[in-house]
């Protein structure tokens, strides 16, 4: 079954372009709009990993050549496991919340007032909001289950890449 999956690497590409479009919808649509659920500095860098982690799937998906599928496998490979990183950071915040914790400033504030060499390591020590729990699914926190995701779409795509043929002259079909 996985032969015949991993064999078609533009309809991966596409169902995992496919998908991330799904939680962005789920995300932005139902946690966002309908529970009013405002998303923390790490939750907005991980729905940017989830944003590029489609767009170079369906670039990839769009794309009818190996080397292409390579480009942007690799880029979304490498988005992927940033965005795993990020998830991983915020559900160890969630795990083990400092001892006082203080809601800091947004995204958008931190990277306005702030040289970026200072305001990426303040995303990613966390404020108050980046360890609260405002929603779960199976016991899992919405950095919990983004870090699933992310994972599942990095194994993925690095399958893929793994599985195309070597050299110039292999050509698998779309």
């Amino acid at each position: 079954m996985f032969q015949a999956l991993f064999s078609r690497p533009r309809r991966v590409f596409a169902a995992i372009a496919i998908v991330c479009a799904g939680m962005l919808a789920f995300g932005v649509l139902y946690l966002q709009m309908v529970l009013n659920l405002n998303p923390c500095p790490m939750c907005i860098v991980q729905r940017y990993c989830l944003i590029l982690v489609g767009v170079f799937s369906a670039l990839a998906a769009f794309s009818g050549k190996p080397w292409g599928w390579r480009l942007w496998g690799l880029l979304g490979l490498g988005t992927a496991g940033f965005g795993a990183f990020t998830a991983a950071r915020q559900s160890w915040l969630q795990w083990y919340p400092p001892e006082m914790p203080t809601c800091g400033r947004d995204l958008y504030g931190m990277i306005e007032s702030f040289p970026l060499q200072r305001a990426i390591p303040m995303i990613f020590k966390g404020s108050g909001d980046c360890t609260a729990i405002d929603w779960t699914f199976l016991g899992g926190t919405i950095a919990n289950w983004s870090f699933v995701w992310f994972v599942i779409f990095g194994l993925t795509i690095l399958t893929v890449l793994l599985r195309l043929p070597r050299g110039r002259g292999g050509v698998m079909p779309a």
